[in-house]
């Protein structure tokens, strides 16, 4: 390993789009969105719609900061220039826990679509063998690791296009389901209406909706291995968010225009019934397989994020120098081999509970409750940047849209998320376990910044000696 070598710059625009989709679109859409949809009902139309517009914002608010100093790594490098080194240290160490705590759920998840094939096989094999998978695609080079990366998101986004257009096939049709029911637009307010629970409908489909669409942000974590990054990153902001709400919003529409919201299992994936209905007998193989490599995906997506974090906090010196060091193919290792170690290891201990579900459900909320602390800190550093540097942000050419509304706008929302987790006792536990994260931070911090001024005053004595040396010295050779 050389000191001197950087990141390279080796990410090209498709590559950036897809790992940012790759990262977002996972367990959330694929399985999870039949639990949302048996909660809200038609709603989660209007909740997907809402939480993707006010994530627009927040990527907006990212995109105008880290092009305002192209010097900026990732979002933790204005955190800490803006806030400052405390912010830096709580952002960066946050986001790298939240990727990992995801990255987790997915693996855990993954074990058991593998185990639709292979019931009899142990959980934690499955757990090793594809964590061994993760760590050789992210030791590559980083342009081989976002080719691999963008042709496993294509086999979701394909998967995603074929469901919409086959729902939208069946609407137009008018095809009658086995169990007589007719697929059609009606049926998105027949059964109860748009928002057949009411408000408290919408606010428990809130809580899985908030774990689904984490990730858009990595996005900023690739700035120092962008080709170009003042055009990539502009046009991947503006993409993103967009193509995300289509394939979210696309997907339930058509799943409850072609099966009413109240006929969809909450415990299983909305894929496989609908090409079911259609008499393909492999679609839950088929979806099955799509939902792992959706699954593996989001969690290559999260290896790349935490690594890449590990990285800049070592190069600001809130990590380990080990981590700040990079390989001959330029990547930084050490963030990989630690962030796989230990979803390793917390995959093969949930894997071999009784209650994986529930674990599952635990990480996922937690990990959807720092995701919403970063989102935050992003706006909040982008509300003192404005005030501080308003000349800056007058002359953006990335200028955040209704910029003096939306950051409070989205502070509201997510405090009505966090108020919806409260609604119930498994993502209510969540709220509890999390501020032993944030404890463990503030006393990392301190232990790291008395020792850092412990040093600086050694160092400071150390110099005044030597000056009080050569002083006297000189002293002596001018009086001989």
């Amino acid at each position: 390993m050389n000191k001197d070598r950087k990141l390279e710059r080796g990410l090209g625009q498709r590559q950036i789009e897809m790992i940012a989709i790759g990262g977002c679109i996972g367990t959330g859409l694929f399985m999870g969105s039949g639990k949302t949809i048996s909660l809200a009902g038609p709603g989660i139309i209007l909740i997907y719609a809402i939480t993707g517009l006010v994530l627009y914002f927040v990527m907006r608010a990212m995109g105008e900061l880290l092009l305002h100093n192209l010097e900026y790594k990732s979002f933790v490098d204005f955190s800490e220039d803006i806030l400052g080194p405390a912010a830096g240290f709580f952002v960066g160490w946050s986001y790298w826990f939240a990727w990992i705590v995801a990255a987790i759920a997915e693996i855990i998840a993954i074990t058991g679509y593998i185990a639709f094939w292979w019931p009899n096989l142990p959980p934690w094999i499955s757990a090793l063998v594809l964590i061994a998978l993760l760590l050789a695609l992210n030791i590559l080079s980083v342009k081989a690791f976002g080719e691999l990366e963008f042709w496993m998101a294509i086999i979701k986004v394909v998967a995603i296009v074929g469901l919409i257009a086959l729902g939208l096939y069946l609407a137009v049709t008018g095809f009658v389901s086995p169990s007589g029911i007719q697929a059609r637009i009606s049926n998105l307010w027949s059964y109860g209406g748009f928002f057949p629970n009411g408000i408290s409908g919408l606010l428990l489909g809130l809580q899985t909706t908030i774990f689904a669409f984490a990730g858009m942000e990595v996005v900023g974590t690739m700035m120092a291995e962008a080709k170009d990054p003042e055009k990539m990153i502009p046009d991947a902001i503006r993409k993103i968010p967009w193509r995300i709400m289509i394939f979210y919003i696309g997907t339930v529409t058509v799943l409850m225009m072609v099966t009413p919201w109240n006929d969809i299992p909450a415990d299983q994936s909305p894929f496989v019934g609908m090409f079911s209905l259609v008499g393909m007998i492999a679609a839950a193989s088929i979806v099955n397989a799509v939902v792992i490599s959706s699954a593996t995906s989001s969690s290559n997506s999260g290896i790349y994020a935490t690594s890449r974090m590990l990285y800049g906090l070592s190069k600001n010196h809130h990590a380990p120098a080990i981590f700040g060091k990079l390989s001959t193919y330029q990547i930084p290792t050490g963030g990989i081999f630690l962030g796989t170690g230990l979803i390793l290891s917390a995959s093969i201990v949930l894997t071999t509970t009784q209650s994986m579900m529930s674990a599952f459900e635990l990480v996922g909320t937690i990990s959807a409750l720092i995701f919403i602390y970063i989102w935050s800190m992003i706006l909040l550093a982008y509300l003192v940047y404005c005030k501080r540097l308003p000349q800056a942000h007058d002359e953006s050419a990335f200028k955040m849209p209704l910029g003096k509304v939306m950051p409070y706008v989205a502070f509201a929302f997510f405090g009505i998320v966090i108020y919806a987790l409260t609604l119930n006792d498994d993502t209510r536990i969540a709220l509890f376990v999390l501020p032993v994260w944030f404890i463990g931070l503030w006393a990392m911090y301190r232990i790291k910044t008395r020792r850092s001024t412990k040093q600086k005053q050694l160092i400071a004595d150390f110099e005044e000696k030597v000056a009080a040396q050569n002083a006297a010295a000189k002293k002596y050779l001018e009086k001989s």
